[in-house]
């Protein structure tokens, strides 16, 4: 790999030689070919005397030509070969001017079907089932997207922006919008909105509570996007419009933390963001550390933050030493010279981050102080791109009279070092205990012996403590297929509608090798594409020799259906290339 960008191993582009500073977008969306094609107008920026040429990133498009929109002349470029990985190096030829350092430029282009920015959907890939959809994704290279709701007659949306169209008379758009709060709309198919307006009523509460800790939300508007369900993430934060999957849809909102999560993207990813992707903790850690404060918040609970950041902590366990096998992309800070950064997409920069902040915030005074730190760290950096060396610097600032207690932080293993954090805070529990009594009695009482149990075990927690108890019984060992058909009878697991419920009773499920469950195993991971649901059910059945098979030939089978970074990680997983 040559000629990449020295700040960013996954970009050709030279920001430092010449940038652009602005761009405006005019495209038409042919769903009969799949592509987009029109042109984009590049505001670009000379940095330094004596740079002609200005370089971008592009892959799997075909450019006709590019013009200085000021003269109207041609320009001349080079598109080099495609890289699977990196895509081709852009190069233009920037008109020859010792005078100006400002040019517009217009490229124009067309994308091919196979563009992997790009999701076209089938109208059996959507909840209508009528019209086919179009969306765009392309984490973790870039985290600009766009999403056109569907065809013969669409309505384009972008963040920061809507663009209205003329609908002819007689065509409705099947994207629809409910209004959910004073700055706020949730838009997804109508057979979807009543249930999603419900269940994300609560966003401006949140963003209000987000605001008191951050400070003012500066984007304006703030809706809700509900994906069809091949989405593969659980949320995307995008300014003014939040993408989200309907696996959080649960009828009760105990899913909508993930809302938070992406609200909370507002300041830490949006306003402050990663310099590149080896730092991704850096919006990552910052965001799972605000969201965890935010819901408690909302919950009015001093002690729900800890609950989830140690049954985070369980996960993220399995993750480094059972999946990543404490290699190298276990360190919060990754090398990733050459290295797709979706290859190195995981629970890590989230956790090991929030680790880092919430230890941190203990040894610099606790959440009075620190919270503090975090208001005047957005403020310091907002709307700049930093680097771990950007932000330790200012904390050491911020912090100049505890230097000694800064000091005698492990900075090289928390950032380089492979496997799990160096220090692993003592979380409260106390909201965890009745999982924890639950789950025990579970695991030691014998199969004779199961008329204890009762249905308002469950049905007496609060929804984050049934996945508290049932993810506990997914790291003890099996449960025998007794117990399992048995809580299955009493808790009714195989119909719930709770997707993080479903998640880890089918890995029980599995693990109990109960050979009735694959169907419901395969039918689950069939009918939505959420990346961390999907990834480890298809690991668990792997592991499992009676159902390994079954998994592979229904991945094959599915392959097509998928959005490509799913596919291409389970390819991965699979080892099926």
């Amino acid at each position: 790999m040559t000629d990449m960008n020295p700040d960013d191993s996954a970009s050709f582009s030279r920001p430092d030689e010449c940038r652009v500073t602005s761009l405006h977008l005019n495209l038409d969306v042919d769903f009969v070919s799949r592509t987009l094609c029109g042109f984009v107008d590049l505001a670009v920026k000379r940095m330094k005397d004596g740079v002609h040429n200005l370089i971008l990133d592009a892959q799997m498009i075909t450019i006709q030509k590019i013009l200085d929109v000021d003269y109207g002349q041609e320009l001349k470029f080079t598109l080099g070969e495609n890289s699977a990985i990196f895509g081709s190096k852009l190069e233009v030829q920037l008109p020859v001017s010792a005078s100006k350092c400002s040019h517009k430029i217009r490229v124009h282009y067309e994308t091919s079907p196979q563009c992997p920015a790009l999701q076209w959907l089938r109208p059996e890939q959507t909840l209508g089932k009528r019209h086919p959809y179009l969306f765009s994704q392309s984490q973790l290279r870039t985290k600009t997207n766009y999403m056109y709701g569907y065809c013969p007659h669409y309505r384009p949306f972008m963040p920061g922006a809507y663009f209205p169209v003329k609908i002819p008379q007689g065509i409705r758009s099947l994207t629809q919008q409910s209004i959910i709060g004073p700055r706020s709309k949730v838009w997804t198919e109508r057979e979807m909105i009543e249930e999603a307006a419900y269940e994300f009523s609560e966003t401006e509460k949140t963003l209000q509570i987000a605001e008191s800790l951050m400070g003012p939300y500066i984007w304006g508007q703030y809706d809700v996007l509900v994906l069809p369900p091949i989405f593969p993430f659980g949320g995307m934060e995008n300014p003014c419009l939040t993408y989200v999957t309907p696996t959080l849809i649960a009828g009760d909102k105990s899913l909508v933390d993930i809302l938070a999560h992406e609200i909370c993207h507002s300041w830490t990813g949006n306003l402050v963001t990663n310099k590149n992707w080896e730092h991704f903790w850096l919006n990552e850690g910052h965001t799972e550390f605000i969201e965890r404060k935010v819901t408690g918040r909302l919950h009015n609970s001093k002690t729900l933050p800890q609950f989830m950041a140690a049954g985070k902590a369980v996960e993220l366990k399995e993750i480094i030493e059972e999946v990543l096998k404490n290699g190298p992309y276990t360190r919060m800070i990754p090398d990733l010279k050459g290295v797709d950064p979706n290859d190195a997409f995981c629970i890590v920069p989230y956790e090991k981050g929030f680790t880092l902040l919430f230890y941190l915030e203990t040894l610099l005074g606790g959440p009075e102080v620190f919270e503090k730190f975090l208001r005047a760290y957005v403020e310091n950096f907002k709307q700049q791109s930093i680097d771990s060396n950007q932000w330790k610097d200012f904390l050491y600032s911020y912090f100049h009279d505890k230097t000694e207690v800064l000091d005698s932080v492990e900075w090289e293993k928390w950032f380089y070092g492979q496997g799990m954090p160096p220090v692993m805070p003592k979380y409260d529990d106390s909201f965890a205990v009745p999982c924890k009594l639950l789950c025990q009695r579970w695991s030691t009482s014998a199969d004779n012996d199961l008329d204890q149990f009762d249905p308002s075990d469950l049905t007496s927690m609060a929804p984050l403590q049934v996945v508290e108890c049932l993810g506990l019984l997914v790291e003890d060992p099996p449960l025998s297929l007794i117990k399992i058909q048995k809580m299955n009878e009493l808790y009714k697991l195989n119909v719930t509608k709770n997707s993080e419920f479903k998640f880890r009773w089918l890995r029980l499920c599995i693990k109990a090798q109960w050979k009735e469950s694959i169907p419901r195993v395969l039918d689950f991971i069939n009918e939505q594409g959420r990346m961390r649901l999907v990834r480890t059910l298809y690991r668990d059945l792997c592991g499992w020799e009676d159902a390994r098979p079954t998994a592979i030939d229904n991945f094959k089978k599915q392959r097509g259906e998928m959005h490509h970074i799913l596919e291409t990680m389970l390819s991965s997983d699979l080892k099926l290339g």
